[in-house]
C-alpha cells in the first residue's frame, strides 16, 4: 500500500496545480465579462480609431491588433499550463510553472484596471499564481 502513496500525493499535486489555472482564467474570463458591464464600456471598445486600425481603448490601453495579439499569448500560457502541468516531469514541471506564473502575474498586473471588480477579480487571479508556485516549490522529490 506505501508503493502507492507518492504516486498518489504526486497525482494530487499535479491536479491541484492544474486546477489553479483553470481557476485563474475562469477568474480572467470573468474580469472581462463583467467589466463589459460598466457604463461605457463597451463603447469605448467599439469605437474605431482615428488611424483606421485600433479599435477603441480600455481603460487607456489603446487596442490593436497587436495589442490582441499578445494578449493571446499571454492568455495562452496560462491555457497550455493546465495541461503541461498535468504531464510533465516534476523538474520541468517546476521550472515551467513558475515561469508561466511569474509571465501569467506580469500580464494581470500590468494590463489592470483601477476599477474596484478588477481588482478582485486580479486579487484571486495573483492568489491562485501564489499557491501554484508554492505548491511547486514545496513538491518532494518522486524518489
Amino acid at each position: 500500500m506505501q508503493a502507492t502513496t507518492p504516486l498518489r500525493n504526486t497525482f494530487d499535486i499535479r491536479t491541484k496545480i492544474s486546477t489553479l489555472w483553470v481557476v485563474l482564467l475562469f477568474n480572467m474570463a470573468f474580469a472581462d465579462i463583467v467589466g463589459f458591464a460598466y457604463p461605457g464600456a463597451l463603447a469605448e471598445l467599439m469605437a474605431i480609431g482615428t488611424d483606421g486600425v485600433s479599435f477603441g481603448n480600455a481603460d487607456g490601453i489603446v487596442i490593436t491588433p497587436e495589442f490582441l495579439l499578445i494578449a493571446a499569448v499571454f492568455i495562452e500560457v496560462a491555457i497550455v499550463m493546465i495541461y503541461l502541468s498535468r504531464v510533465l516531469a516534476r523538474k520541468w514541471n517546476r521550472v515551467a510553472n513558475v515561469v508561466a506564473a511569474v509571465l501569467t502575474a506580469v500580464f494581470i498586473l500590468g494590463g489592470g484596471s483601477i476599477k474596484l471588480h478588477y481588482i478582485f477579480f486580479a486579487s484571486i487571479e495573483i492568489a491562485a499564481l501564489m499557491m501554484i508556485i508554492i505548491l511547486v516549490w514545496r513538491w518532494p522529490d518522486e524518489a
